[in-house]
């Protein structure tokens, strides 16, 4: 509850409750998750709007064989209850599986140590086609330089391969201290390798892009988003005649 507080106060209108599953530790099993409104009873209203701040599910499984990847190809129950559905492969074949056929909405990129395996453009380039974004975590890099850069150069890495396209940027942070603020994201973003307007996107439009990915992974079909046209535009051009607008274009 103190780190939903944290992002609410550092400009955050979401967060994902992630829960993860690491078949190489123990024998796991996918349980139903747990409801926002069982951990939360009074959710902060996000500053300048009436919406209260958005609480999602988030299941994260790290796959170090390719039998693991079956679960995801089941039609289970309970993975249809989380919001996101995210992989982390620890081998490139793994990757290539999770970038051209598993059913996903994020894929996890290890920052913690070296990459074992170099990035090739035939599953990211798919990958983006098929509407799958990049992770990449913050977290590791704030809390020691070793992994800071690990962070650096496997993020970099990506980036010569996907051109910065389809990255988001989240914290997994476990403590309020480990969590930033949009605008200090997007600036950790330039060292990774991103340009102003990716790093920005990073952290804003591709999330919310991953959010109805979810959505159209639980639905039949897809899911429309509508956005409000400014006013301002209509009325200037029903103010304008079009003979007006032709003497001053020309």
């Amino acid at each position: 509850q103190n780190i939903v507080t944290v992002c609410f106060s550092v400009g955050y209108s979401a967060v994902a409750l992630n829960h993860v599953i690491d078949f190489k530790e123990k024998k796991q099993e996918i349980i139903k998750p747990v409801s926002p409104s069982e951990l939360f009873p009074s959710l902060p209203i996000v500053q300048g709007t009436s919406k209260r701040i958005k609480v999602l599910t988030r299941l994260t499984l790290v796959v170090s064989d390719p039998s693991h990847c079956n679960l995801l190809r089941s039609t289970s129950a309970n993975i249809r209850l989380y919001d996101i559905i995210a992989v982390f492969p620890k081998t490139e074949k793994l990757f290539h599986i999770a970038c051209t056929t598993l059913d996903v909405d994020l894929v996890c990129i290890n920052v913690t140590e070296k990459l074992p395996f170099y990035f090739r453009r035939p599953p990211v380039n798919m990958a983006i086609d098929r509407g799958i974004y990049f992770e990449l975590l913050y977290t590791p890099a704030i809390k020691d330089s070793t992994m800071r850069r690990y962070t650096i150069s496997n993020a970099i890495s990506l980036m010569q391969i996907c051109k910065g396209k389809n990255i988001v940027i989240s914290s997994a942070a476990e403590r309020p201290l480990e969590l930033r603020g949009p605008y200090d994201v997007a600036n950790l973003g330039l060292l990774f390798g991103l340009s102003e307007g990716e790093a920005k996107a990073a952290v804003s439009t591709n999330c919310r892009a991953t959010m109805l990915h979810g959505e159209t992974r639980k639905s039949a079909c897809g899911v429309v988003y509508t956005v409000k046209k400014p006013r301002k535009v209509e009325e200037e051009e029903t103010a304008v005649p079009a003979c007006k607008k032709a003497k001053t274009q020309a």
